[in-house]
């Protein structure tokens, strides 16, 4: 086990950089879409029904599924693979952020309002802010999701861990699946520790001294 990680170290590490790569471009663009789009969805809650229900009905398609809807219209490679994976990472967050919003205390905003504060610097001021543990919490959710499905889009040639995972059950090579397995776990692992942190770091609790 350990010679096939002597004898591949090179390629483990540029598979898991691809792996890496595809699943961050598509949780960024997850992140820069769902967060405006659920913050959007707080003035209609007819239309934040609507689009919660499109986005729940994306996410119960099949990954395969949803992969080879992606084939006719952008082919194989790493750009169908990061269309699919950002459908996938839209619903954890734009619900979080629409819930995390809704639910802000209204004796805060009505003292916000108290002291002059206009509907912007509400928003900004304090209910995101205020928002931020939960919306954190489905960014951490959708970053698991992502990095455990960029592993079945090597089946359309977009590269990362999952070829050595695939590969290695095709051919019987047990080393080949375990050291396509190790990386993923780890960075998932590491990324859930990271974005914790972060999500610590932006609690407004945390940040008065363990006063809300």
């Amino acid at each position: 086990m350990l010679d096939y990680f002597h004898e591949n170290a090179g390629l483990i590490l540029e598979k898991s950089l691809e792996h890496l790569s595809i699943a961050g471009i598509s949780l960024l663009l997850g992140i820069l879409v769902a967060v405006p789009l659920g913050i959007l969805l707080i003035r209609s809650e007819v239309l934040a029904k609507i689009v919660m229900a499109v986005a729940s009905v994306l996410q119960t398609i099949p990954s395969f599924a949803l992969l080879a809807i992606m084939i006719p219209i952008f082919g194989v490679g790493k750009k169908p693979a990061i269309v699919a994976l950002f459908i996938y990472s839209l619903l954890p967050i734009m619900r979080n952020t629409y819930l995390g919003i809704r639910g802000v205390d209204e004796n805060l905003l009505d003292a916000a309002k108290g002291m002059g504060m206009t509907g912007r610097q509400r928003l900004f001021k304090v209910q995101i802010p205020m928002a931020m543990p939960v919306i954190m919490s489905g960014i951490r959710l959708s970053a698991i999701y992502v990095l455990a499905w960029t592993t079945i889009a090597s089946y359309i040639g977009a590269g990362g861990l999952g070829d050595f995972i695939f590969n290695g059950m095709e051919n019987a090579l047990l080393a080949m699946v375990v050291w396509g397995t190790i990386p993923v776990t780890l960075m998932a692992v590491i990324m859930d520790f990271i974005l914790g942190q972060v999500e610590k770091k932006l609690s407004p609790v945390k940040k008065s001294g363990g006063k809300a």
